[in-house]
């Protein structure tokens, strides 16, 4: 009798230990997971306000007062395919909210903390115009970027205590690209790591093509001072490459053009590409979508789709950096620079 009280004492003990156990490892991990969750299609879940507002030069050059959030919204439905995993997307909501908070200060458009063109801050659609391009799948893709933007509310992606500049691109070859290597300048989260996309891209391989005469008009208008001796073979020289994959450098008509050069002066989809000619033509062989700095965006998705969550997406593309809600003084900043307030600027240095 005594055996059988022990040995179910023994037992009681045990799944007492045990659920809580089990508890644990099916908890989300910090910063992550969605899951399996289903996300509402039925029903528009709301956006609640940050708190925060940005002055938005929106696309017909007017200046709009935006809750931060609802500015986020259409940065992430612009950036980013609603169709994407959820981490990806809140990947995507933490890198723009980080790129608008450490990019308010633009000379083209002084009186706007942000706009909407990509080229210059980042691309930007209006809600109703998202919905309607989404049709009969409007609710839930709408909720997916609802839950993307408030589920990582007020966090930024953070290097030695100060928000970075997280540039994204849509798609890179075999890893990124570092900011010294694209843009001349050096920033130690910014460097070349693996990126795990590939043929699931739409337009992953493209070839741009020119006739001998159509490259060497096109160089010539550009660079008039370019030498085009008469055998085609000879214009342009084998490029070099780069850790990241990407064309360093390749000199056209004796022009020494970097990569970026290179791809603008073509019109190509990156800069990671090869050129070969053959029968009075010149092919460009491109890989990627973008300037292969940062984020890769498909590659997060991949990322996601494989299980990683969205902090341990941007501590992969982001060297060295950490999750955390936005510090006091970079809203401080913000509203400093939209007021143009010398005391809160003096609370920011003191803090």
């Amino acid at each position: 009798m005594i055996k059988k009280i022990i040995a179910a004492a023994i037992l009681v003990g045990l799944v007492l230990f045990l659920i809580p156990m089990g508890l644990r490892q099916n908890a989300k991990p910090d910063g992550g997971g969605s899951g399996d969750r289903t996300v509402p299609t039925d029903t528009l879940l709301d956006l609640p306000k940050s708190g925060h507002a940005l002055a938005v030069q929106m696309p017909d050059g007017t200046i709009q007062n935006t809750d931060l959030n609802e500015y986020l919204w259409g940065v992430v439905a612009a950036e980013m395919p609603a169709t994407f995993e959820e981490e990806a997307l809140k990947a995507q909501a933490v890198a723009a909210r980080t790129f608008a908070l450490s990019n308010t200060e633009k000379p083209n458009h002084p009186d706007a903390d942000v706009c909407t063109d990509y080229a210059c801050c980042q691309a930007w659609l209006a809600r109703a115009d998202a919905e309607a391009n989404w049709g009969a799948d409007a609710v839930e893709k709408a909720n997916k970027i609802t839950l993307a933007v408030s589920e990582t509310a007020d966090q930024i992606a953070l290097y030695d205590g100060a928000p970075i500049q997280a540039a994204f691109h849509s798609s890179s070859g075999d890893s990124t690209q570092t900011a010294a290597e694209v843009w001349g300048y050096d920033a130690p989260y910014l460097q070349a790591v693996p990126s795990p996309e590939g043929e699931e891209v739409p337009d992953y391989h493209t070839t741009v093509t020119y006739t001998d005469q159509e490259l060497k008009d096109l160089v010539q208008e550009k660079y008039p001072e370019a030498n085009f001796g008469a055998d085609p073979e000879t214009w342009l020289s084998e490029p070099t490459y780069n850790t990241g994959g990407t064309v360093d450098k390749i000199t056209v008509g004796g022009i020494e053009l970097s990569g970026g050069q290179a791809r603008t002066l073509f019109s190509l989809r990156s800069a990671c590409f090869t050129v070969a000619h053959a029968d009075g033509t010149f092919t460009f062989s491109v890989t990627g979508f973008g300037h292969g700095v940062g984020m890769s965006q498909y590659g997060a998705n991949s990322m996601a789709a494989a299980g990683s969550t969205y902090t341990e997406i941007l501590q992969h593309y982001y060297t060295g950096v950490t999750v955390e809600d936005c510090p006091d003084w970079v809203w401080a900043s913000l509203k400093a620079a939209q007021t143009g307030g010398d005391d809160a600027e003096s609370e920011v240095v003191n803090e």
